[in-house]
């Protein structure tokens, strides 16, 4: 019986030092392999369990502080499960100069969370991007996969109703 751990799929025998090892196996001979391992570990598992760290840093020949500090340093990362639904707000310039920076204060408000958090019942996690490709329709809002353009506080509202 196979059991689903965020998006990866792992064996009950398979651990998660053994899938950790794998991912990096398959970047091996790659010039700074560091980050398309822990890109390939988010698109898998969703996150970075901080117990992978000390086994990334020995496949990797590098230190756990050099491994933390690269995890912790970019916002793509996170140590802890995803929300049931992902909400991320622009915040790149074409964004900001139709009301994103507004839009975000009303989501923390909102949901209760900070930025690159998740609401106490799992259900929201709130993010940052600096692009989403939408420029001429911002403010723009991604919710899990899909994508919205000239989002206001009520257009969010509605749209944080929908995917609760």
């Amino acid at each position: 019986m196979r059991a689903p751990i965020g998006r990866l799929v792992m064996t009950p025998t398979q651990s998660l030092e053994d899938r950790v090892r794998s991912v990096v196996a398959r970047h091996r001979d790659d010039r700074g392999a560091l980050m398309p391992v822990l890109h390939d570990l988010m698109e898998e598992m969703g996150r970075i369990d901080p117990a992978a760290i000390p086994v990334l840093a020995e496949e990797l020949n590098l230190s756990r502080a050099d491994v933390h500090g690269v995890v912790t340093f970019y916002h793509d990362f996170r140590q802890s499960p995803p929300g049931r639904t992902t909400v991320r707000i622009c915040r790149a310039e074409a964004c900001q100069s139709v009301g994103a920076a507004g839009l975000v204060e009303h989501a923390k408000n909102r949901l209760g969370v900070g930025l690159g958090e998740t609401t106490p019942d799992g259900a929201v996690t709130l993010e940052q991007v600096f692009c989403l490709g939408n420029c001429a329709l911002g403010p723009a809002v991604q919710v899990d996969d899909r994508l919205y353009g000239r989002v206001g506080p009520q257009d969010l509202d509605r749209l944080l109703e929908v995917s609760a």
